[in-house]
């Protein structure tokens, strides 16, 4: 099933996509937009993130659980912002969400095999356009490091699996039978930011909201 006017924002860490929601923000055409990420600002997400920040240790399997259950909320419930992404879509808003089960599919499968993440992730809708965006473990780790602060993936090892595993989740996504008609767009998150948001819009502009 595929989700018209949802578009998503996949790398790792350090990987530029918040950074480009932001340039986003900024553009006259902003009011068309839906922004949003996960985790989400719920209460699951909330949760999830002092995990991220290293304050709550979970099993893997379980953060699995609650990074679906998050993602859930997000999509369809009613407690979400303006009642979630598919009630945003159907309303003729463009949702641009800074990750979504990719993330899970990536992430979450480094550490508790493919098997769950996969099972939990399968009923949620594809976007209709997936940026890609890719790029060495080591630059984006050094991006992180300018920041200050870390989450208990941040770590090179970590980033370079979970790199490898977006690269095969991303292959898999391109077979016809499986994407559904989803556009997947792969960007060198290594170019200047400038080049990026470039290839970002030359992709957004031809959506039948902003023409």
């Amino acid at each position: 099933m595929l989700l018209k006017n949802f578009v998503v924002f996949e790398g790792i860490d350090g990987a530029g996509t918040s950074t480009q929601i932001d340039v986003l923000k900024n553009r006259a055409e902003a009011g068309s937009f839906f922004f949003t990420a996960e985790p989400t600002n719920g209460p699951t997400g909330k949760f999830l993130r002092q995990m991220l920040s290293g304050d709550v240790k979970l099993d893997p399997r379980t953060a699995a659980y609650l990074f679906a259950a998050d993602r859930s909320e997000h999509l369809w419930g009613t407690s979400a912002e303006n009642g979630g992404i598919e009630n945003q879509c159907k309303n003729g808003k463009i949702v641009v969400s800074d990750r979504y089960f990719f993330s899970s599919l990536a992430y979450q499968c480094v550490d508790c095999g493919e098997e769950l993440p996969r099972v939990l992730n399968k009923i949620f809708p594809l976007p209709e356009i997936l940026f890609f965006f890719e790029i060495n473990p080591e630059i984006s780790l050094s991006r992180i490091t300018g920041r200050g602060t870390r989450e208990i993936y941040e770590k090179l090892d970590f980033l370079k699996a979970t790199e490898d595993r977006y690269k095969k989740i991303v292959e898999e996504y391109k077979n016809p039978q499986k994407n559904e008609g989803m556009k997947i767009v792969e960007i060198d998150a290594s170019l200047p930011k400038e080049k990026v948001s470039e290839i970002i819009w030359e992709e957004l502009k031809n959506l039948p909201i902003l023409m």
